[in-house]
């Protein structure tokens, strides 16, 4: 089974291993590259050495690696968090850390090969590293895990030879691992560096409202800056190095209906500098806003089950389109053998309308004048980042490519990925969807309005607002997804409009594919983390509204808990 998450980022701010979550994107300034060695820095000199020294005494061994990679991340985020109009938390920190990839057998086959029948874990190792340019410790700590994933990747390839012999023969019969050309790069080391006085009195200012408001239970703001550098080098010769900052503001609050349904608003804001946040104007208008939303979910009426046309607003059709398509064409799923592979043997065929084509891009850094949050230059395997044109006018093309081949697509198009930690597999980047002219509708509330009375139905749907979603690929499960909508209207034949609360939006991807119709031209998009077998990578889905001829809505899981039975200690509160 396979389950992957899309959404925000996750609120509230705290120093962690993990701050790499806050996201990704390109260098702002001005970067070169190297058609020799790149510059050396204390951290690449240490990580070279180490290598060729490892090559050079494992080479004798009876079993010696094929392949060995070591990449090392250092991040610097600086973090501020507030609730109701206090400080929760402020900080800075810094932390690297390392990631093995060693591999015993071959190009052909390889340690890291599914064992079939059992639960297979990443053979991958990691472990933190000093933050002083000290060579001769990061060597130390290089050693260390080298020799531990030596021993492990032993073992393993002894696991993956035995069950080659005593199961049946793979349906795939591509290599494990591609040969890539090594790359050499590297840009200047850049840091992150902000007023974080400034910060926490805005912080306090736009949580400040929700004060006001006894029945709003939860109200939080988080900002954080981050600058993610890293090196890379790989026994095939790549030598990497990029730097990257990001700035992302988070806003989140939660009320509650009289039923027990928990009612979120969220908004977040993602760029490559502080400047590309929104002005305090520009936020505390959209906090007015999810104030507003809020009052209004909490006496709207429950959805019912329904099945007929719906409009998905922008953001909404960009996380429709990351859930639904975009995790089954990730490469390792085409391969690995308890995935449903809906999309396997499609290539060449029409699996969208002819007017729609959907591509990744993780070069593209801006869209719709929106920073993108899956932006990168090099991939976690050292491959360099390039735009895959997944669907062309409605025909599937190719998948999104890590090392890991497929029968068909034997390289990786620069999208094996992952977090801190983890071991790279195939996945998404900046989702785009495109839409030729003749498929471009000026009024989607129209063709809604028409579908409509055609079903014979009493009302249709407007998805206007999304929090994220998630999915199931897998064979043992029902091969469905799940989108989050926040914000839902009923839509009658009137024209008339009704906010409704409690919908989630289902469905299996072949069906729900092949009932786009349409689509305005207003991109917009959503900006966020997806999780899945790699851990959390930052993300974006872009996309026009689109109309869809029927969807299906189930009712949203529901808290039996009551609301407060204390009242508020602050304002209406007694």
């Amino acid at each position: 089974m396979r389950y992957s998450t899309f959404g925000s980022p996750p609120h509230g701010w705290r120093p962690s291993n993990n701050l790499l979550g806050f996201g990704t994107a390109l260098l702002a300034g001005a970067f070169f590259l190297l058609h020799a060695q790149p510059p050396s820095s204390p951290v690449l000199v240490a990580m070279n050495a180490e290598l060729a020294r490892t090559q050079a005494k494992l080479k004798s061994q009876p079993v010696p690696p094929y392949y060995l990679s070591y990449e090392i991340t250092e991040t610097h985020s600086i973090g501020v968090a507030g609730a109701f109009g206090k400080l929760q938390g402020s900080g800075d920190y810094r932390n690297r850390q390392l990631d093995v990839d060693l591999r015993v057998g071959d190009y052909t086959l390889d340690n890291t090969r599914e064992v079939r029948g059992e639960m297979n874990y990443p053979q991958y190792s990691t472990t933190v590293v000093p933050i002083d340019n000290d060579p001769d410790a990061i060597r130390a700590m290089i050693w260390h895990q080298t020799d531990a994933s030596y021993k492990r990747a032993l073992d393993q390839l002894t696991k993956v030879k035995t069950n080659v012999q005593v199961k049946v023969a793979q349906e795939d019969k591509s290599v494990d691992f591609s040969r890539e050309a090594p790359e050499h790069y590297s840009e200047p080391i850049v840091d992150v560096q902000v007023n974080r006085a400034a910060w926490e009195d805005k912080i306090r200012k736009y949580t400040a409202p929700f004060a006001r408001y006894t029945n709003i239970y939860q109200a939080s703001a988080s900002f954080s800056a981050a600058a993610e550098t890293r090196w890379y080098v790989n026994s095939e010769g790549a030598v990497i190095q990029t730097s990257q900052p990001a700035f992302r503001l988070f806003i989140v609050a939660n009320t509650k209906a009289s039923d027990g349904m928990e009612l979120p608003r969220y908004e977040s804001y993602f760029g490559f500098s502080e400047k590309d946040l929104p002005d305090d104007a520009t936020v505390l208008k959209a906090v007015d806003k999810m104030i507003h939303d809020m009052e209004a979910l909490r006496v709207a009426p429950v959805v019912d089950t329904y099945t007929g046309p719906a409009i998905l607003s922008g953001r909404a059709s960009g996380v429709f389109f990351h859930e639904i398509f975009g995790h089954r064409v990730e490469g390792q799923r085409q391969k690995n053998s308890d995935d449903a592979q809906t999309f396997k043997q499609k290539i060449g065929q029409p699996i969208l309308a002819k007017e729609f084509s959907v591509y990744f891009d993780p070069t593209t850094r801006r869209l719709a004048n929106t920073d993108l949050a899956g932006s990168y230059l090099y991939d976690n395997q050292g491959v360099k980042a390039r735009r895959v044109a997944v669907v062309e006018n409605g025909v599937l093309k190719t998948f999104l490519m890590s090392r890991k081949p497929v029968e068909g697509i034997p390289q990786s198009n620069g999208h094996g990925r992952k977090q801190v930690g983890m071991a790279p597999v195939a996945r998404q980047s900046n989702l785009i969807v495109e839409v030729k002219p003749s498929a471009v509708q000026p009024d989607l509330k129209t063709l809604l309005i028409a579908e409509i009375k055609k079903q014979g139905l009493p009302y249709g749907l407007l998805f206007d607002d999304i929090q994220g979603g998630f999915t199931f690929t897998g064979r043992t499960v029902p091969n469905a997804f799940n989108v989050l909508p926040l914000m839902v209207y009923r839509i009658y034949p009137d024209g008339r409009e009704e906010l409704v609360r409690g919908a989630d939006l289902i469905g299996t991807p072949l069906t729900t594919f092949s009932k786009i119709a349409a689509a305005d031209k207003n991109v917009a998009v959503f900006n966020g983390i997806c999780g899945a077998e790699s851990g959390g990578v930052p993300v974006s889905a872009s996309s026009p509204a689109i109309f869809v001829t029927q969807i299906e809505v189930q009712k949203k899981a529901k808290s039996q808990e009551r609301i407060p039975i204390l009242p508020a200690p602050f304002e209406g509160g007694k």
